[in-house]
């Protein structure tokens, strides 16, 4: 096993410019391919935000913080709680997840966890006025709906499953927690799975938030853990490709969002336990995927 040392320290608390570290490179003996590599993001600022408590979207003006029945606008400038929409007590709102703001809407994952069987939902607010705007309703289907956002024409979602027992069985196992994309109306074109290895990592609970970055590439984070994994769609198969960590300190997984308004794109995330919005610099364009072969041609004397 060898290990490749950080190039440049993290640095802690209010920032104003930053970056991220190739922090190692690992590989096992026992793995077929190396662990790719893990890098480090820098943190920005910080906002203090009550309903930091599931995940964070944003926009050139604001950022909004998530709860289970609540989403709280609050100034970019300043930090300050603007406007609230709160569910209430009976409600239709369960678990709000996470949140990615298109074109003036917030589209919000929403779903009944931890209720079994698992129920799912996009549920959608003006992001001016935070007025409930439209809903869709994805019903008992392929897991909770965890994350939503927008890529190149199409939506993008993450339906998790976890090990954690309901009612005493897996409330979904884990191991079941897809990848889909969708057309405008929301309906499935394609699946994809996550590496084993990264589920292992998030059991017993799941894929919790993600956003696709100014790399084209799905940034993926868990439940729990401070880190993000950067994924690439796979050449064929079904499985994402696994290009990178990300360790982001100071996060408690839950829901991200890349900022793509300004010149400078920057990684938003929450710490749950101290009810708090971050802002992170990603220097994105320094992970590099480690070379691979998937196939080869095989000439007359080769074959076999």
């Amino acid at each position: 096993m060898f290990t490749r040392t950080a190039l440049v320290a993290a640095t802690a608390g209010v920032l104003t410019a930053g970056a991220i570290v190739a922090a190692t490179t690992t590989v096992s003996a026992s793995a077929a391919q190396p662990v790719p590599p893990t890098y480090e993001a820098t943190l920005l600022k910080s906002y203090p935000a009550f309903d930091a408590n599931q995940g964070v979207a944003v926009d050139d003006g604001s950022f909004y913080a998530v709860d289970n029945t609540s989403i709280t606008k609050h100034s970019r400038a300043t930090g300050k709680a603007l406007l609230q929409i709160a569910g209430s007590s009976g409600g239709p709102l369960i678990h709000l997840d996470s949140g990615e703001v298109v074109r003036g809407r917030i589209y919000a994952a929403h779903s009944n966890y931890d209720t079994y069987p698992a129920a799912s939902s996009v549920e959608i607010f003006d992001a001016r006025t935070l007025k409930h705007v439209g809903s869709h309703s994805f019903g008992i289907d392929r897991g909770s709906l965890t994350w939503l956002t927008r890529h190149d024409g199409a939506w993008w979602a993450g339906f998790a499953n976890y090990d954690i027992e309901v009612d005493g069985r897996p409330y979904g196992e884990t191991d079941n927690t897809k990848i889909v994309k969708m057309d405008d109306d929301f309906q499935v074109q394609e699946s994809y799975t996550i590496p084993e290895q990264i589920l292992d990592r998030l059991k017993p609970m799941s894929n919790s938030g993600a956003s696709w970055g100014p790399d084209g590439r799905l940034w993926l984070s868990g439940h729990d853990d401070a880190e993000v994994y950067v994924m690439e769609l796979p050449r064929a198969g079904s499985e994402l490709r696994w290009v990178a960590t990300v360790d982001v300190p100071g996060i408690e997984g839950q829901g991200i969002a890349w900022d793509l308004t300004t010149r400078k794109p920057t990684l938003w995330a929450i710490q749950r336990s101290t009810k708090t919005v971050k802002q992170y610099a990603v220097d994105y364009r320094s992970i590099t995927p480690q070379e691979h072969t998937d196939w080869e041609i095989r000439g007359p004397g080769q074959v076999g």
